[in-house]
């Protein structure tokens, strides 16, 4: 089903003519004389919107609507009537209507209607569609997704899992890197062995170099016994290197050292220790661009990059954001003891809008604030954070008459760098080559933009 409509009008001259004008919009329109036959129709037929004149022979528009939308409920009505008072307006909206359009019509207004109409009736359809298939649990080992871009990446996990070479995986922050991380494990070999995960840059270099080699009693102040470092904690499963690209230089050496020996040398030992972990690790920054400023070693970059997974941004994943809307909805009512079951259409229509920089992590918060602050079983948009409900697309409006919808130069420029670091999965040096500029004038215009808008970072 795409794009049908059921045009109702006892009035042959218009009911032909407003059907020749949404057939020009490309809508498939079929048209009835009344509301029994539009009824008839509808037992067999499904369409995305209906168009009743009120004034019908035998059942009125106003009571169509009312059995519409108490039969069909996620099917929009427009009402067309050529009593433009409010008397008029207020039982339409009481019958159901989603608008009514007051004659004479003006065709381009009655297009507008009926477009907003399809697009509500199809963003409700699909809301409906990814509720079931939350409850259906169709995910890969807690990663949750169901387009083209994501499905790769399950088929990518599956292949790349039998393997025991290194990985790496590059991804904005919030991507779910560790998630990947975690099902590579649980599908190979290792997976009965531990899956031990570090962030590099969470922790000093002194410390960070005592955690991944570990360290002899003795060697430092606090050092009171002897510890075995996460290279051998994992061993015969996986050790999670999380943003290596924060990795200090003089550890990045001995991790090289100990990949390429398969051995480590705790911190204050003479004597290196054998183990057996793969290893997997993330970043979030361009290690190409750390490679060429000297803060990250080359070798150290080739001997990781074996195997490499990019996992996408939440904005180029389409209606994933809503199917990952409605897991954390559900996780979250269960968790807040809420009977909160599903999110509103025009919900939808935000969270479908908005350019998610803080990807899966920031859509998971806020749907935690949402269930939190909502008091009804579905959420609305006032239970949004300010900045989804306040949002401005990047869509760049050019094919306009209309001196409002334009923008300022520097917002078009804003916006469309946003747009390439989107196409290149956030790669700096190649949103540089994309634009036809060279590394470092691209920072700097990255360095200038970002003080407009904060999701521009130069820094990454």
């Amino acid at each position: 089903m795409s794009n049908r409509l059921l045009l109702i009008d006892d009035d042959e001259d218009l009911r032909e003519l407003l059907a020749t004008a949404l057939r020009a919009e490309g809508y498939v329109v079929e048209v009835v004389a009344d509301g029994a036959k539009a009824l008839a129709l509808l037992e067999t037929q499904q369409f995305n919107a209906v168009i009743t004149d009120i004034n019908l022979i035998g059942m009125s528009g106003i009571d169509l609507c009312t059995l519409l939308s108490s039969t069909y409920p996620e099917l929009p009505v427009i009402m067309i009537t050529g009593q433009g008072n409010m008397d008029v307006a207020i039982a339409a909206i009481r019958a159901g209507a989603y608008d009514f359009i007051t004659k004479p019509i003006l065709l381009d207004a009655l297009c507008i209607a009926v477009r907003r109409a399809v697009e509500r009736q199809q963003l409700r359809s699909e809301v409906r569609r990814l509720r079931e298939v939350v409850e259906s649990s169709q995910q890969m080992d807690g990663m949750v997704g169901a387009s083209p871009v994501i499905q790769r990446i399950y088929e990518l996990i599956d292949r790349v899992a039998k393997s025991d070479a290194s990985v790496i995986i590059h991804g904005e922050t919030g991507t779910g890197k560790e998630l990947a991380a975690r099902a590579l494990h649980d599908r190979s070999l290792r997976r009965k062995a531990p899956f031990i995960a570090i962030n590099c840059a969470a922790l000093p270099s002194a410390l960070l170099e005592s955690e991944l080699f570990g360290h002899v009693r003795g060697a430092f102040t606090d050092a009171r016994q002897a510890r075995a470092g996460l290279f051998i904690q994992a061993n015969g499963g996986t050790l999670f290197l999380d943003e290596i690209g924060e990795l200090p230089l003089e550890i990045q050496a001995k991790l090289l050292r100990a990949l390429q020996e398969r051995k480590v040398r705790p911190v204050g030992s003479d004597t290196e220790v054998p183990f057996d972990a793969r290893l997997i690790s993330a970043t979030s920054i361009d290690l190409e661009s750390a490679v060429e400023e000297k803060r990250f070693r080359r070798d150290l970059h080739y001997r990781l990059n074996v195997m490499i997974i990019l996992m996408p941004p939440l904005r180029s994943r389409g209606n994933d954001v809503l199917l990952l809307a409605q897991h954390f909805l559900k996780k979250e009512a269960l968790r807040q003891n809420k009977k909160v079951t599903s999110i509103g259409v025009e919900v939808a229509r935000k969270l479908l809008d908005y350019d998610w920089p803080g990807n899966v992590r920031e859509l998971g918060n806020c749907m935690e604030r949402a269930v939190a602050l909502t008091e009804r079983s579905e959420l609305s948009v006032a239970d949004l954070p300010d900045k989804l409900r306040q949002y401005q697309s990047s869509h760049l409006v050019i094919d306009t008459a209309n001196p409002d919808e334009l923008l300022p130069l520097v917002e078009m420029e804003r916006r469309y760098v946003r747009r390439v670091l989107s196409a290149v999965n956030g790669n700096k040096t190649r949103a540089a080559k994309v634009l036809g500029l060279d590394r470092r004038s691209f920072y700097r215009r990255l360095a200038r933009l970002a003080k407009q808008a904060p999701d521009l970072d130069s820094t990454g």
